[in-house]
């Protein structure tokens, strides 16, 4: 079953939190009431009953239930049509998870129809509206309100993802480096930030389109709520520019573990070299002194004496050597 709740208010003042869908007709031809009628996953006869009642477009209708739909903002005969995304990202073992639930929105002359769909708790918008103080100036502020804590949770989501590339420093410059683990980690947060972006960064043209659309009779925005749309569009500017500076971070991670592997495989390499030529030296030697022709010290004590003192000098010798070039 769908769920449903509504507001109003006269002159910026609530005046009923009880409002039901039937009673939304009656009220939205009165100029000095504004109208908030909030619907979470309706049935698809509700909404049609809906979109009938109040002439909606049908191409907008079927976009506030289409899945997979792009955050836009687009104007129609009598209305203006938003889709956006709300973002919370949780951190478990499994890494960054984030999830996007999707708000679509009718604004009407006075009044805002949601469309809701995933778990978006619209408290946090009432009390943006209740705290802004901005009713008064009419549904801009509902707009205003619904857009700037949706944006403030693109933020939020924003921070846990730039506090988590910076716990890749430790993880990559760390003493016990893991690289399945660190690449892991970064499989995670490219995931986690490529989902982001694709909500954040269409956020820029709804913002500029209502800003457009609110000069127009369709959406009719008092001039009061100019400094708080310029705002929120500022706020969204930043928000996209952080999402693409994380991922340039992110990709230079990436690219500086590949390097700091190479660099490790070649110090390994020059170390299992240098461990080799060492090893190589009581080989010659006794490989020299096993063979079957008379030599200096041949059957003699001094042979032994001299094939050890030959076997600790070269390969001391060797390891001094290699300790001085830093192979070893």
């Amino acid at each position: 079953m769908s769920m449903v709740q509504g507001r109003t208010w006269r002159d910026g003042v609530l005046e009923r939190d009880d409002l039901g869908l039937a009673e939304l007709s009656e009220l939205l031809p009165d100029p000095q009431v504004l109208v908030w009628l909030d619907l979470v996953d309706p049935e698809p006869e509700v909404l049609a009953a809906l979109a009938e009642e109040l002439s909606l477009d049908r191409h907008a209708v079927e976009d506030a239930v289409a899945p997979n739909e792009r955050p836009k903002a687009t104007r129609h005969t009598g209305h203006v049509f938003l889709t956006c995304y709300a973002t919370t990202l949780t951190i478990d073992e499994q890494g960054p998870q984030l999830t996007t639930p999707r708000i679509s929105a009718f604004v009407l002359r006075n009044g805002l129809i949601t469309v809701r769909s995933g778990p978006f708790d619209f408290d946090e918008v009432i009390q943006r509206w209740a705290d802004d103080g901005l009713l008064g100036h009419g549904v801009g502020a509902l707009v205003h309100g619904m857009l700037d804590t949706i944006v403030d949770g693109q933020f939020d989501a924003i921070q846990a993802l730039d506090d988590e590339v910076e716990g890749l420093e430790d993880m990559l410059f760390g003493d016990a480096v893991r690289p399945r683990a660190f690449q892991q980690r970064v499989f995670g947060l490219r995931k986690a930030l490529a989902q982001l972006r694709r909500k954040v960064l269409p956020m820029r043209e709804v913002v500029s389109a209502v800003m457009r659309f609110r000069t127009s009779d369709t959406l009719p925005v008092s001039h009061e709520l100019d400094g708080d749309f310029d705002d929120l569009y500022d706020h969204v500017i930043r928000a996209a520019d952080w999402s693409e500076s994380l991922r340039e971070v992110v990709g230079n991670a990436f690219e500086t573990s590949l390097s700091l592997q190479d660099a490790r495989l070649n110090d390994i390499m020059k170390k299992l070299a240098a461990w080799a030529a060492i090893i190589a030296v009581p080989t010659a030697v006794t490989g020299w002194f096993g063979q079957n022709l008379p030599y200096p010290g041949y059957n003699t004590g001094f042979g032994v004496v001299l094939s050890v003192a030959l076997i600790v000098l070269g390969a001391v010798g060797l390891y001094l050597l290699f300790r001085k070039v830093d192979w070893l």
